[in-house]
């Protein structure tokens, strides 16, 4: 299987890319190990993506983006990337067994949610904790709850949860919450919410099932527990990148180190999305990434053929 462009990996970044490429009339390829969508595909609501005055579904708006780029000739294969070689010409990426080569690949990995890594969260990962509100929000209706995090995603999704739970207690590490102001006012005001600030999460506890969490105030050192059903948990995110260890610079937080252009140290390797280097990680940077890396990737592949 030989492409003009391979795509790792199918978020907004990845499917833009795969709109503009597709349009040039590069035949691409997209290999990605779940479902094209990314961590937008998981998300409630969006109210920052330009022209939905009234919001729209994380899920929505991806398959719309996935039908487009599939219109304009977009090959989406399922697989997780098991080699590469990005110095051999054509560049080859093994995927599940299935050989893959191109003239010039993206990368659009995105991230995962970071762990706690604590007593109980693996123990408990599907039975009480949880990383995805819209997925397992409503198996807690009208129960207690227990969301860590207090930044955008945090409180973003813990307002979601809030259409099902009878009670939200919000633990954050910092004594402040670092959710964009609008997001803030609204939880506030929400009479479900119980904020725990400047406080560290140390267990998750139960026996069949989550009980309980055990909490430490950072300020006077006071250990105790909160009753709690449900744990949904928002730190962070890491960036998939493992397997690009020794093949392109990544920086020591594992962002994959690329220029304005996109371009990696490889040529003819680009990164796009959240994965990249940058400040700032939205739907709207990482669709502006895609559209960047395939003008680029176009250029490229050109420069190759002549």
């Amino acid at each position: 299987m030989i492409f003009d462009v391979l795509i790792l990996g199918g978020g907004p970044g990845g499917l833009t890319a795969g709109i503009y490429a597709g349009r040039a009339q590069l035949k691409t390829g997209m290999i990605e190990r779940l479902m094209p969508g990314g961590q937008v595909a998981g998300t409630e609501l969006i109210e920052n993506y330009p022209g939905f005055a009234d919001g729209v579904a994380g899920p929505d708006l991806m398959m719309a983006m996935e039908k487009q780029a599939r219109k304009f000739g977009l090959e989406i294969m399922t697989g997780t990337i098991e080699s590469l070689d990005f110095k051999s010409a054509p560049k080859k990426v093994v995927a599940s067994g299935k050989t893959y080569y191109a003239k010039a690949v993206i990368i659009s990995t995105g991230t995962d949610p970071k762990l706690l890594n604590i007593p109980g969260e693996k123990e408990f990962k599907g039975r009480g904790v949880s990383y995805c509100a819209t997925c397992d929000g409503p198996f807690f209706k009208d129960k207690d709850v227990v969301v860590v995090g207090g930044g955008s995603s945090g409180v973003q999704e813990s307002l979601y949860l809030t259409r099902f739970v009878n009670k939200i207690n919000l633990v954050e590490f910092m004594d402040h919450l670092n959710a964009e102001r609008i997001l803030q006012e609204r939880a506030k005001k929400n009479q479900k919410y119980t904020f725990y600030l400047n406080h560290q999460m140390l267990s998750i506890n139960g026996s069949q099932k989550v009980e309980s969490v055990t909490v430490k105030n950072r300020a006077t050192e006071e250990a105790f527990d909160i009753p709690a059903e449900g744990v949904f948990i928002w730190v962070g995110m890491n960036p998939n990148t493992e397997f690009l260890q020794n093949h392109i610079d990544i920086n020591p937080w594992g962002y994959i180190v690329a220029g304005e252009d996109c371009q990696t140290s490889v040529p003819g390797v680009f990164a796009v999305g959240d994965v990249r280097d940058k400040e700032v990680r939205q739907i709207t940077t990482a669709v502006s990434d895609g559209t960047v890396a395939a003008e680029h990737a176009l250029k490229y592949v050109e420069s190759q053929e002549n």
